[in-house]
């Protein structure tokens, strides 16, 4: 059994440098385009350089999840070595995600709302689309703490080992 914890770790592992990797590609890309949008030898209308620093925006903002992901399985599979089980661990790991995700979207709207209102008014229901269904995700998972707490408060131990966990990462 100890060979495919193992073997789960270094897949973890893999799966961290991939999303650096990934994270680290679309930070270039958004440092060429914030070039591309504010090289003053380049014709370009102020709507256009507008618009390449809101795709630059949106390109960070996956980074910055795309990082953030990297970093919770970082922390919590490889670093805590936890088995996402109890109510705890996984209010604790779910909420670290949907912090991340919820941020995401609700960024990627904005960009998205700022940008369509002026090139294609017509897509501003799907942008507006998005930004409900990251209202209903965070609602949803405010449910879910909610709902959870009483599963925690019938194993406090747990929440303490998870605090004391807290210490190895920090």
């Amino acid at each position: 059994m100890k060979i495919f914890e193992q073997v789960f770790r270094g897949g973890h592992v893999v799966v961290i440098v991939f999303f650096v990797a990934c994270a680290a590609g679309l930070v270039a890309m958004a440092g060429y385009e914030l070039w591309h949008g504010f090289t003053p030898g380049i014709e370009q209308s102020t709507r256009d350089r507008f618009n390449t620093v809101l795709e630059a925006i949106g390109m960070l903002t996956v980074a910055l999840v795309t990082l953030e992901l990297a970093q919770t399985i970082f922390e919590e599979e490889v670093m805590r070595d936890v088995k996402v089980s109890g109510p705890t661990r996984v209010r604790r790991y779910l909420s670290r995600f949907f912090v991340v995700i919820v941020i995401a979207l609700a960024i990627e709207t904005l960009v998205s709302i700022f940008e369509l209102m002026h090139e294609d008014p017509r897509q501003l229901p799907y942008a507006a689309a998005v930004g409900a269904c990251t209202a209903m995700l965070l609602v949803a998972w405010g449910l879910f703490v909610r709902l959870n707490r009483s599963a925690e408060e019938l194993e406090p131990e747990a929440m303490e080992e998870a605090k004391r966990e807290d210490h190895k990462v920090a």
